[in-house]
C-alpha cells in the first residue's frame, strides 16, 4: 500500500515537471509577480508629485508661499500661472495633482486681517496621490498660517514663547506605530505575495484535475490506484505543499532583498502560513473535483480568487462592507490569513493575538477537507459502481 502510495507521489511530480502550463504557473508566477510588485512598490513613498500655481497677487507674501509648497518633499510646483485662466487643461497637460489658486490682494487682505481664500483644485482621478498631494498642500498651508499669525502677535510686543502659547494653548504630538515612515511598499508587499500565492494554488490544482480529465486517467490511473479518497487527496496536494515551500523560501530570500519587515519568530509564521495553505489546496481539490469540466473549474476557482484582496479586508475595512460580501469573504482563506499575518508581521503580535484568525482557518481547512473527501469519495464510488456494472454486464454475455 505504501510503495503504491510513494509511486502515485512520484507521478504526481513527474506530471507536475512534464506539464509547462503548470510549471510556469506554479513556479515562475510567484517569482515573477513578487519581482514585479517588488520593483512597483520598492520605493514605498509618492515624492514630488505635480502641483500648479496660479499666483494673481504676485507680491513678496505669495512668493513665499510658493517657496513653501515647492519646499515640501510630497510637492514639486511645476509651473507658476499669472491669470487663472485654462487651468483644468494647463493641470491635465502637466499631471497636476494639485492646483492651488492665490487671491488678488492676497498680501494685503492677510495684513489687514481681512482672511482671504485660497482655492485648492485637486485632482481625484487616483485617489492615493489626491490624499498624499492633499496633505503636502495642507501641511504648508497650516504652517504658513501659523507662522502669519505669530508674525503678528510678535509685532504687538509678544515674545516668541507668549506668540507661540497664544496661537497654540496645547501641543499635540503625532506618534506613528508599527510602519512608522507611512511607507506604502511595507504595507502592500506583503498582502500581494499571498494574493498571488493563492491564486497559482488554486490554477496549480485546477490545471492537475484538468490534465487527468483531458488525458481520462483520473479513474483509471488515478483513482483506481490510490484505495481511497483520504489518499487520493493527500497524493494531489502533497506535491503542491511540498513545492509551496519552495515558493516561500524565494519569498523570504525576496524580503531580504527589498529590505521589507522580515517575518519573525519564523514558526509563529509557519503556522498560520500552513493553515492557509491547507485551506486554498482543499477548496481546489473540492471545487477541481466537483467539476468534471476543466474550464468551469478554472472559471469558479479564479472567480473566488481575484476579488479576495479586495474583499478581504486587509484595504479596505469589513465593518464598511455589505453583509454579504462579508460573508462571501468569510468563506475564502485569504481572508483570516492576511488579517493573522498583518498583525503579526506589523504589530509583531505573537500567535494568542491572531487566535480568531487561527480558529477561523481551523475550521475551513475541516470543511474545506471534508468537502473534498466527500467528493472524492463520491468520485471512486460511481467510479467502483461502473467498472462492477461493467464486469457484470461482461459476465452476463
Amino acid at each position: 500500500m505504501m510503495k503504491n502510495f510513494f509511486a502515485l507521489i512520484k507521478r504526481e511530480f513527474g506530471l507536475f515537471f512534464a506539464d509547462s502550463t503548470l510549471r510556469s504557473v506554479f513556479l515562475l508566477a510567484p517569482i515573477v509577480y513578487a519581482l514585479l510588485f517588488g520593483f512597483v512598490y520598492q520605493k514605498g513613498k509618492v515624492e514630488h508629485l505635480p502641483i500648479l500655481v496660479v499666483d494673481l497677487d504676485n507680491t513678496p507674501l505669495s512668493n513665499q508661499l510658493i517657496d513653501m509648497l515647492g519646499e515640501n518633499e510630497k510637492l514639486q510646483v511645476v509651473s507658476v500661472r499669472k491669470e487663472n485662466v485654462g487651468t483644468s487643461k494647463a493641470m491635465r497637460q502637466m499631471n497636476a495633482v494639485v492646483a492651488v489658486v492665490i487671491p488678488e490682494r492676497f498680501e494685503a487682505s492677510v495684513l489687514q486681517k481681512r482672511y482671504p481664500e485660497l482655492n485648492t483644485y485637486i485632482n481625484t482621478t487616483n485617489l492615493l496621490t489626491a490624499n498624499m498631494a492633499s496633505q503636502g498642500v495642507q501641511t504648508t498651508l497650516g504652517t504658513f498660517s501659523a507662522g502669519i499669525n505669530m508674525q503678528g502677535l510678535k509685532k504687538k510686543g509678544m515674545s516668541s514663547e507668549q506668540a507661540a502659547m497664544q496661537y497654540e494653548p496645547f501641543k499635540v504630538n503625532y506618534i506613528r506605530l508599527y510602519n512608522e515612515t507611512g511607507n506604502y511598499f511595507t504595507y502592500m508587499w506583503p498582502g500581494v505575495l499571498a494574493v498571488v500565492l493563492q491564486q497559482v494554488l488554486l490554477l496549480g490544482l485546477a490545471v492537475s484535475f484538468a490534465r487527468e480529465y483531458e488525458n481520462k486517467t483520473l479513474e483509471t490511473e488515478f483513482l483506481g490506484r490510490s484505495g481511497s479518497a483520504f489518499s487520493a487527496i493527500l497524493i494531489k496536494v502533497l506535491p503542491f505543499w511540498i513545492l509551496s515551500v519552495f515558493i516561500l523560501a524565494i519569498y523570504y530570500a525576496f524580503h531580504h532583498i527589498f529590505r521589507a519587515p522580515i517575518p519573525s519568530p519564523l514558526l509563529n509564521y509557519a503556522v498560520t502560513t500552513g493553515l492557509f495553505i491547507m485551506a486554498t489546496t482543499f477548496l481546489g481539490v473540492f471545487i477541481s473535483a466537483l467539476l468534471p469540466s476543466a474550464l468551469k473549474a478554472t472559471q469558479v476557482l479564479m472567480l473566488l480568487a481575484t476579488p479576495a484582496f479586495i474583499i478581504g479586508g486587509y484595504s479596505w475595512p469589513l465593518e464598511a462592507m455589505p453583509i454579504g460580501v462579508q460573508w462571501l469573504s468569510s468563506i475564502l482563506p485569504l481572508t483570516p490569513f492576511l488579517n493573522a499575518h498583518k498583525v503579526m508581521l506589523f504589530q509583531h503580535g505573537s500567535l494568542a493575538d491572531v487566535l480568531p484568525s487561527i480558529i477561523h482557518m481551523c475550521v475551513l481547512v475541516g470543511v474545506y477537507g471534508l468537502l473534498a473527501l466527500i467528493t472524492v469519495w463520491i468520485k471512486i464510488y460511481q467510479m467502483k459502481k461502473k467498472t462492477r456494472e461493467a464486469r457484470q454486464a461482461k459476465d452476463s454475455a
